[in-house]
């Protein structure tokens, strides 16, 4: 049994599980579950990552609030980190994401601000701002926070070569939200594995990167407007409204072989396929990845080895379409069931 000083010892390390039921025949699939990190998705990496860069610079002083933009994940990851560390933590929300997300920050200690859901991700990063600059608050600023990405190069991409040590990894497959894993991840594979293909799967109302529409940036690296390929999608944390620099960076840097566009009804279906054919418990994201993945089985060679991201648990989307056809009272199936036995002549809820 591991032995820890905190709750942030156990970040990172996570696994890589094989899929059985799921995959095609003759090619080998793989998905590394960022569930599995104590606060159930891969953001932890990246909310341990800024803020112990920040404090090793001096930009983050001892006891001062913390702020950032999130879609949820980081911002719980966040919560979890400045509760260990004792910093007081404010989170900016568009209302559109999920109900339980902002409760679980609030559960951790945070304070959520929320902004209308017209704003968008480019609305909850200028509200960010402001506060940062009317309070004195440290931003972490996941988009283009060189921590972010780095915390990935160290661990997350570590972490693969090692499980892969000794055979291929043909084939790469994530999405990209602040861009960190991507570039992170992806720099590490060119030049330790080079022979692995980088796959980017993005929604397919809202594929920025295969838009090849330009984004704008302002001076300090954060997006200048929305960007003009994206629509609403439910991948939420995938692909804010802008092409974030950390994703910029390794479009640039041709760190990407191929880019996939996902349908919402496809994750959504695959997501819910991991958890029933798999036993695989995700959010809607990693559905959208693993159907990348999937799409890539179907062409790619015999025996090749698939590696696709799975970013966080299906816990963060009860509220959400995923779990619309889910239903909280018995069915007539059920009540069928408990009606073939005479301990009770009705069930509690029928």
């Amino acid at each position: 049994m591991a032995r820890y000083d905190s709750i942030l010892g156990t970040v990172g390390n996570t696994p890589v599980v094989r899929i059985n039921r799921l995959a095609p025949a003759g090619v080998n699939v793989f998905v590394k579950v960022e569930a599995f990190n104590p606060l159930g998705s891969v953001k932890d990496r990246l909310a341990l990552g800024v803020i112990e860069a920040a404090e090793k610079s001096g930009a983050l002083k001892p006891g001062q609030t913390v702020i950032e933009a999130t879609s949820g994940n980081t911002g719980i990851g966040l919560a979890m980190v400045c509760a260990a560390k004792g910093y007081p933590l404010v989170v900016t929300m568009a209302e559109s994401f999920s109900i339980e997300r902002r409760r679980l920050m609030r559960f951790l200690g945070a304070k959520v601000i929320l902004t209308p859901p017209a704003g968008r991700a480019v609305g909850m990063v200028e509200k960010t701002v402001e506060l940062a600059e009317k309070h004195g608050w440290f931003m972490t600023r996941q988009f283009e926070n060189e921590a972010n990405a780095d915390m990935h190069s160290k661990t997350t991409a570590v972490e693969i070569l090692n499980d892969f040590s000794g055979e291929s990894l043909d084939y790469w497959v994530t999405g990209y939200g602040t861009g960190g894993t991507l570039k992170g991840v992806a720099r590490v594979l060119r030049e330790k594995s080079p022979k692995t293909k980088v796959v980017v799967c993005e929604p397919a109302d809202a594929a920025l990167i295969a838009s090849h529409e330009p984004q704008a940036f302002n001076p300090d690296g954060s997006p200048a407007a929305g960007h003009p390929a994206w629509k609403p999608h439910p991948m939420q944390g995938w692909t804010p409204d802008f092409i974030g620099k950390l994703t910029n960076d390794a479009v640039e840097a041709h760190l990407i072989d191929q880019v996939l566009a996902v349908t919402g009804p496809e994750a959504i279906k695959l997501s819910q396929e991991l958890a029933l054919k798999e036993g695989i418990f995700c959010g809607i994201t990693s559905g959208a990845t693993f159907a990348g993945a999937l799409k890539i089985a179907e062409a790619a060679p015999k025996g090749a080895n698939i590696l696709a991201m799975l970013p966080d648990t299906g816990e963060r989307y009860l509220s959400t379409p995923l779990f619309a056809d889910v239903p909280s009272d018995m069915t007539e199936e059920e009540v069928a069931i408990f009606r073939s036995t005479p301990m009770f002549t009705e069930p509690a809820t029928a």
